[in-house]
Order: C-alpha cells, then sequence, then structure tokens
C-alpha cells in the first residue's frame, strides 16, 4: 500500500491523536488564544477607524495658512537701531501669496489626494433681533467636500451652494430660530449686508463647529472679507493620514506659507490612537507568549510520555532529523488547526457585540471591519508560534540515547 503522507507526518498526527485530551486542551488555550487576538484587533480596528473618520471627515489633513506677521524694530540712521519693545501686530485676514502656484505644486505631489484653496474669517448672522457670530467659509464644492466631507453631515435640504446660498450648522439654526429655506443676513465689515438663504443645515456633532461654521461660495467669501481674488489657506488630504506632520513640515520648509497638519491641531487625539495601537501591539504579544508556553509544555510533556516510542523509533532506524520533524510538526499543526477555530470564534464574538454595541443615538459603537489579512495573519502567527514553541522539546526528543529510553 502506497503511503501518501511523510512518516513525520503520520507519526505526528498519531502522537496527537494518541493524547487526544491534552490534544483538546491546548487546541482549546490556542483557540481561545487566537480568538482574543483577531476579537481585539478587529475592535480596535473599527473603533480607531470610527475616531479618526469623525475627526479627519470634518477637517482637513494638513491646513496652508499665510505665515505669521511679525514686527520688526526700526532703524532711524545707518548703523543704529532703536531699542524698543517691539510687540506682535493684530494678525489681519491675508490671503497666501501666489496662491494658484501653490496649489498646482500640492496636487502635483504623489503624497497629496486633493487640495482645496479656501477664503474664511469672521462674520455676524443675523435674523430679526438675533446675532451670532460665525465663521464664514468660502469653498469650491465639488473639491472641498472631497476633504471635509460636509455632504455625510447634512441633516436637512442639500450640500449645494448657490451665489445666494448658504450652509450653516443645526445649533445656528437653533439660535437664530431658522430652518431651511429662511433668508438670514451675513454681515461683515468690509462688505456690509448680504442676504442669503440657507439651503442645507449640517451637524458634524460638535457644537461649536455647529454653532460657528457656515459655508458659501469661494467668491461670495472673497468678497465680503476684501480678499478679491486671494484665499486664507489650502486644505489637504493625503493618501496616508500618518504621514501629515512630515509633509506638513516638508511643505513649510520650502514654500512661503504655515502649514498645520491633524496630527499636530490634535495632539491628545493623535495620542491616545497611538496608546491604543501599542495596547493592541501588547495585548497580541502577551496572548502569543501564553499560547507558546502552553503548547511548549504540552510537547515536552508528551515528549516524556512517548519516550519509549522515540527510543524504539531510533533503534528501528529512525533519524534524529525525522524525530525532530515530527515535533516540530505537531507544534505548527496545533496552532493552525487552534488558529482556524479561533479565528471562527473571535468572529462570530465580534459580530455579536457589534451588534450589541450601540452609541446613545442606536448607530453602531464602530464599524465592523473583518479583514481577510486579519485571519491570514492570525493563523500564520499561531503556526509560527506552534512550531517556535516545539524546537525545545523537540530537540530534546532527537537527542534521547535509544537504549536508555527503552530501559525508561
Amino acid at each position: 500500500m502506497k503511503r501518501w503522507l511523510p512518516f513525520e507526518w503520520i507519526a505526528a498526527v498519531r502522537f496527537l491523536l494518541d493524547g487526544a485530551l491534552q490534544t483538546l486542551v491546548i487546541v482549546g488555550g490556542i483557540a481561545i488564544g487566537v480568538g482574543v487576538i483577531v476579537f481585539m484587533s478587529a475592535m480596535l480596528a473599527g473603533l480607531q477607524a470610527n475616531f479618526i473618520k469623525r475627526v479627519l471627515t470634518s477637517q482637513p489633513q494638513i491646513q496652508l495658512i499665510p505665515p505669521d506677521q511679525i514686527a520688526r524694530p526700526l532703524r532711524n540712521e545707518p548703523g543704529t537701531v532703536e531699542i524698543a519693545t517691539v510687540q506682535r501686530p493684530t494678525q489681519r485676514v491675508i490671503s497666501i501669496d501666489q496662491w494658484p502656484k501653490i496649489r498646482a505644486e500640492m496636487q502635483a505631489r504623489p503624497d497629496v489626494v486633493y487640495a482645496a484653496a479656501t477664503a474664511s474669517g469672521s462674520a455676524l448672522a443675523l435674523r430679526g433681533d438675533t446675532s451670532r457670530a460665525i465663521t464664514l467659509y468660502g469653498i469650491e464644492p465639488e473639491i472641498y467636500f472631497q476633504i471635509v466631507k460636509v455632504p455625510d453631515f447634512i441633516i436637512a435640504g442639500e450640500a449645494q451652494i448657490t451665489t445666494e446660498g448658504i450652509l450653516i450648522g443645526v445649533e445656528l439654526a437653533r439660535d437664530l430660530g431658522a430652518s431651511l429655506g429662511d433668508k438670514i443676513i451675513v454681515s461683515t465689515p468690509l462688505a456690509g449686508n448680504r442676504i442669503l438663504t440657507i439651503k442645507g443645515i449640517f451637524d458634524f456633532g460638535n457644537k461649536a463647529a455647529n454653532q460657528r461654521n457656515t459655508f458659501v461660495t469661494l467668491r461670495n467669501a472673497q468678497s465680503m472679507l476684501g480678499l478679491i481674488g486671494g484665499i486664507t489657506s489650502i486644505d489637504i488630504t493625503v493618501a496616508d493620514i500618518y504621514t501629515a506632520e512630515t509633509i506638513a513640515q516638508e511643505i513649510q520648509a520650502t514654500l512661503p506659507v504655515k502649514a498645520d497638519s491633524w496630527i499636530r491641531t490634535n495632539a491628545q487625539f493623535f495620542t491616545a490612537v497611538k496608546a491604543q495601537q501599542n495596547s493592541n501591539t501588547l495585548i497580541r504579544l502577551f496572548v502569543g507568549l501564553s499560547v507558546a508556553f502552553g503548547i511548549a509544555a504540552v510537547l515536552i510533556v508528551s515528549v516524556i510520555q512517548r519516550s519509549k516510542d522515540i527510543g524504539i523509533l531510533r533503534a528501528m532506524g529512525t533519524r534524529r532529523g525525522q524525530i525532530l520533524r515530527v515535533f516540530l510538526i505537531q507544534g505548527g499543526l496545533l496552532g493552525f488547526v487552534g488558529a482556524l477555530i479561533g479565528s471562527g470564534l473571535g468572529a462570530l464574538a465580534l459580530f455579536a457585540w457589534h451588534q450589541s454595541a450601540r452609541q446613545v443615538d442606536g448607530s453602531e459603537l464602530f464599524p465592523l471591519i473583518l479583514e481577510s489579512e486579519l485571519f491570514i495573519a492570525a493563523s500564520l502567527l499561531a503556526s509560527l508560534t506552534g512550531v517556535a514553541a516545539a524546537i525545545a522539546p523537540a530537540l530534546r526528543a532527537a537527542r534521547l540515547d535509544p537504549v536508555v529510553a527503552i530501559r525508561g
């Protein structure tokens, strides 16, 4: 009868089946460990994706603004400088110098996805006897909405801005007692009063932003803020959000602009994200170590229990390398089978938790992210861990003297 499997595989499977109870215990332990890794990794990835979405869909990842104006001491006579207290001047609204060229350079960078010109400044919104201070954002909707996902936050109307239209936040609408289609007066020192129609109402989930942020066409904002043909910022999204600060520093070093990344402006949030990633890595490490020690302990016991069997095999001509491979294969099989079961358990637990864990408004707490790469990585990690854990007992088995082993 032809043998389809090599001797090492047949012996490894037979040893595992002979100690069925021990095999089931260690496979169960591995499955629990891998299930924890899969569950925690997918859940933390979902939470992180949700947090980042909430932060980055309501602001640019990098914002280029004009450099700060600096007061300089006056020179009276050649060779002399007047000594005086130099105060920082008021930062008035100014345009980025040569902004079309800068925006074109940004859009040409391979690490930049979108670059949108924006004109923003302070204004006053009035309706009846009520007035509120607002921030007026002049935008090019077709580009800007690819960076700040305003359409995703619209709760009334549409994210369409005309020359006579404006988008406002839900808190501002409540303060003004206004609703969709109503007209409000927007007043600026340079352009006076302008009547605009509310075309849409948004909710960013941030009270301050909902009270102050408003959106009009770029041309409207330029005329109302006295920036004819000018802009106050270039908003950018990048291919890799975690490289935003590095890219911002490169831009600031080469161009006459100040570059702020989301990492700098949300330093505490970014620190929390990194801490979450580090925690996830530590969890994987400690679970992996516990799995490895469990496999090693079971295989060492197996070597002791099967010393006579190993001695007989050695006496029959089985080479040390074959004995070594038998136990390495056992470790790999334990890790692989445990990983398959654990991946399924982790996915089921994650699905159940995703269905039951809800936010106050009833929406999902985190998006369900189950990528095939996670299961493949978990299976490979568990299999390699099993092989690594089997090295010590495998070497012990391979070194057994057949005569001593048979005598017991």
